[in-house]
């Protein structure tokens, strides 16, 4: 993407990639941006709630997706929506794109919502809907900074953990959580975004190229995203991961778990109007395919 902007702008623009973390987390880089310390950003929906919270709809609600092609669905249907109004923000959507499913990896297995009752879960540090929410369902959640997870689970101080398998893999994860629930949970859902007043400097020519760049690269990342969690799971399995595939009652006895969050989700974590448009696009489509021959 990069080098097809720098071609498009005959070299006037360029693009610095900053990898690996050493920017900080979604709400540092968002801060960041903020501020002028940086232009752009990869965010997930965590990052892109606190700029807008509507973007929570599109993976703040546990198992409305049944599989990725309702993500795809809901991200045709809003994703207009959802840019304009990160851009009353002060932020301009470059793509959109995801990396397959969360999933849980846990020391012990988990099949139903009652495996997982006696283990601590890692919830995220700050979170503290999400941490009332896990009590509310009768977990035990436990709130920690992203870089203490692998520490906790070997201490024994988390047991389990909601992550991409990506993540897992790169993490190492799976070396002291060795089961994985492949239940889908949620989308891990993600946008790359820019700081207006910056984008606005750019010729409207040259943003109509950048942003056909911009929207090749995403699907690119998308397809590679979503191969890579498939394959980072095969090679977890090869160093000793435990993959259980939840029955069709494991399945319902989530859903009847996380659908009583639904009222507390909606309106808090999730506006409400995105909550129920989400909600309808989603039974009108799935009445669709249960209707069709």
């Amino acid at each position: 993407m990069g080098e097809a902007w720098r071609k498009a702008s005959s070299g006037s623009l360029s693009l610095t990639i900053y990898p690996d973390g050493s920017q900080g987390g979604d709400a540092e880089m968002v801060r960041r941006i903020r501020q002028g310390q940086l232009h752009a950003g990869l965010l997930t929906a965590v990052g892109l709630s606190q700029i807008e919270p509507a973007v929570g709809g599109m993976q703040n609600i546990p198992l409305m997706f049944r599989d990725l092609d309702d993500v795809d669905y809901i991200n045709d249907k809003m994703h207009v929506m959802l840019e304009e109004k990160l851009a009353a923000k002060g932020f301009v959507v470059l793509f959109w794109a995801d990396a397959g499913w969360v999933r849980i990896f846990s020391k012990k297995h988990v099949l139903d919502p009652e495996d997982l009752v006696p283990q601590k879960v890692f919830c995220w540090s700050g979170e503290r809907e999400q941490f009332s929410l896990m009590q509310s369902l009768g977990l035990r959640p436990v709130s920690l900074e992203t870089n203490d997870i692998l520490p906790g689970l070997r201490t024994g101080l988390i047991d389990a953990v909601p992550m991409p398998p990506f993540v897992a893999l790169a993490a190492q994860v799976d070396t002291s959580a060795q089961h994985m629930l492949e239940l889908n949970y949620a989308p891990l859902i993600g946008a790359a975004v820019v700081k207006k007043d910056v984008w606005d400097k750019i010729p409207a020519v040259l943003q109509q190229e950048m942003i056909k760049a911009s929207r090749s690269a995403g699907n690119a990342i998308k397809i590679e995203g979503r191969k890579e969690a498939i394959e980072s799971v095969k090679a977890m399995q090869q160093r000793g991961l435990s993959v259980h595939k939840p029955s069709q009652a494991n399945i319902r006895a989530w859903e009847e778990l996380l659908k009583k969050t639904y009222p507390k989700i909606r309106g808090t974590m999730v506006p409400e109007d995105v909550f129920d448009e989400v909600s309808r696009l989603l039974e009108e489509k799935h009445l669709r395919q249960s209707s069709t021959p």
